[in-house]
């Protein structure tokens, strides 16, 4: 109650107990407590009147949970608070936080939702099924190992034991870093089917860096996905489209050609692609805006579906 109407000026009765979800009865009996307690709150009466401080009064950061301090990291990512089941203790730290800054900062702040909003899912996915989400994450911050029946990637289950190090956010999509037998290993949170925390904690390695570690594991990740590489020529709008067809590892091959455009405007290329049938849906995407030179197999392929697709259309 003492840092809404610090934050927030003139409250009436109903106001403070609509927001703290309590009865007016137990409101009148907090600003008691508060006035024995040499707080200077006093009411306004009237229409237009309510419970407010006297002007400049301000209480310190104080009554900072661990919880609610773990939670300021995700500050900026309010969606990732409340799917790691830290929704209200995040907002109840902010609002401690906000209160103790002076009046200036405090209204700089306060326009900070207004104009930033962090959206992390991607365009085109699905909300995730995270029921087991809230869990690893306390897995993960105390330090226990917990048992698992994982579904791979090609529908077949297995049990596991892992020792939970951490978790990563990447477009929308959860991923724990976990040890087992010696080596750590990523698994996506969404395809935990079922998890039971153990009573058993583990001695977290001393040289574990999640950060360090993801980016390690992505660069040989991206490699597994795309083994082949595709020479092909990009026309000015087919260069503009890599980055949405093929993402992060395409925008990298297009800025590593390390050549000029044809007297056309097209470019030649190396674009990384995946194995088998999946390449061809990849280049197919950039319909007449590239054309694929190597490897031959490949561009008969290309060849091939275009022929079929202008068959199908007259």
């Amino acid at each position: 109650m003492l840092l809404l109407l610090q934050n927030r000026g003139r409250m009436t009765a109903e106001e403070l107990a609509a927001e703290l979800e309590v009865s007016v009865r137990t409101v009148y009996r907090d600003i008691e407590a508060l006035s024995a307690a040499g707080v200077p709150v006093y009411a306004d009466r009237g229409r237009a009147g309510g419970y407010q401080l006297v002007a400049g009064y301000r209480t310190r950061l104080t009554g900072l949970t661990e919880e609610e301090a773990r939670s300021l990291s995700l500050a900026g990512l309010p969606a990732a608070a409340a799917e790691l089941g830290l929704g209200t203790v995040l907002a109840a730290a902010q609002l401690k936080l906000h209160a103790a800054l002076p009046a200036e900062l405090r209204g700089r702040a306060g326009q900070i939702a207004e104009r930033f909003h962090v959206d992390v899912p991607g365009w085109h996915r699905d909300i995730e099924h995270l029921p087991h989400l809230a869990t690893v994450a306390e897995a993960v911050w105390r330090a226990r190992r917990v048992a698992v029946r994982y579904a791979r990637w090609d529908g077949s289950e297995v049990r596991r034991m892992l020792e939970p190090l951490g978790l990563v956010l990447k477009s929308g999509a959860w991923y724990l870093a976990a040890r087992r037998e010696g080596r750590v290993r990523t698994y996506r949170v969404s395809r935990v089917r079922e998890l039971t925390v153990l009573d058993e904690e583990f001695t977290r390695p001393e040289d574990f860096d999640l950060a360090a570690y993801w980016r390690e594991w992505s660069e040989q990740f991206e490699r597994r996905l795309y083994p082949r590489a595709a020479v092909v020529r990009l026309s000015p709008l087919g260069r503009d489209l890599v980055p949405f067809y093929l993402g992060s590892v395409g925008a990298r091959a297009l800025r590593a050609a390390g050549r000029e455009p044809d007297d056309d405007g097209w470019l030649r290329v190396e674009l990384p692609v995946e194995r088998g049938r999946p390449a061809l849906g990849q280049l197919l995407h950039f319909g007449p805006e590239l054309e694929v030179l190597e490897p031959a197999e490949l561009r008969a392929e290309v060849a091939e579906a275009a022929r079929r697709m202008a068959a199908t259309y007259g």
